[in-house]
Parts: structure tokens; C-alpha cells; sequence
């Protein structure tokens, strides 16, 4: 039996990374409306991996505004270059935090968070959101997890 809460494992994170992308592709084909595409992304990726927390964070002007979601409530708007989402749309780079606590200036929407990904959005070479999980243990994200949620921010890019 699966226990639900434990991180999904190494040897099957890239299978179920391979699984949940062409299901992505699928789910937001044919649909244009963005809310309804990140939500269904949001939901899909929490389903697959049970991560604390996953969303997106939408450029507004200076600032990412809160977007979809899927998780305990969260920061709604972050300036550019705060924490590990700021950083990460300034730097226009992907950034794997193994310990938040040890990332200057992260913000604590949850002292649940341990360890976070953040994954630019790229649409014509501007950061137009990210893709940001949270997971409750230390050291969950790597660079499987880069590679692959780098494809989901390719499919997720074509929607804006």
C-alpha cells in the first residue's frame, strides 16, 4: 500500500514524471481558458506526487500575483528577487532549494515547507509566472525533478 505522504521514490520519479506529462498535453488541449488550464496542471501534478504545496505565480506588472493552486493557503503577491520565487523569475532560471531555511530571504507562506522548486514560465524569452511546489521533507527536489517540470513549463508556456 502507498503511503501517501512519503515523497514519491527516486527510481519512480521519472516514470511518473514520463506518465503525468502526456496527460497534461491532453488535459489542456483544446481548452483556452488559463485559470482552467493551471488549475487542472496544479491539480494533476498534486495527484501524481502528493507535494504540499503547487501552483503558479503570475507576472502582474512588478510583482507575481498568487494564480492556481493546490495546497493550505498562500503568499498572494512577491516582489521580484524575494524568496525562491522572486529569485527565480529575476534570474530567469530554475532554482532547487533542498532546505528553505537555509535559502536567504525565503519567504514562509508555511512553516510546513521544507525543501521547494521554482520553474520560470518562458514565453517569448520574458518570465511570464512560475510553476512553484513546496514539499513537507528536506531534500525532495532534484534535477530529475528540474528536467522534467521544465517540460510541463514548455506545455504550460504555450497556454499564455
Amino acid at each position: 500500500m502507498h503511503d501517501w505522504h512519503a515523497p514519491v521514490s527516486l527510481t519512480d520519479k521519472p516514470l511518473a514524471y514520463l506518465s503525468v506529462i502526456p496527460q497534461l498535453s491532453a488535459l489542456v488541449q483544446g481548452e483556452n481558458n488559463l485559470y482552467a488550464n493551471l488549475a487542472n496542471v496544479a491539480a494533476a501534478l498534486k495527484e501524481t506526487f502528493n507535494w504540499w504545496w503547487i501552483g503558479f505565480y503570475l507576472v502582474q506588472q512588478d510583482e507575481l500575483v498568487l494564480g492556481p493552486f493546490q495546497g493550505p493557503v498562500a503568499c498572494t503577491r512577491i516582489h521580484k528577487g524575494k524568496g525562491v520565487c522572486g529569485a527565480a523569475w529575476e534570474k530567469s532560471q530554475t532554482i532547487v532549494v533542498p532546505d528553505v531555511h537555509q535559502f536567504p530571504g525565503h519567504i514562509a507562506c508555511s512553516s510546513q515547507s521544507k525543501s521547494e522548486i521554482v520553474v520560470p514560465i518562458i514565453k517569448d524569452k520574458m518570465v511570464v509566472a512560475v510553476l512553484d511546489a513546496d514539499s513537507e521533507f528536506l531534500q525532495h527536489f532534484d534535477e530529475t525533478d528540474a528536467l522534467y517540470l521544465q517540460k510541463v513549463a514548455d506545455i504550460v508556456a504555450s497556454l499564455f
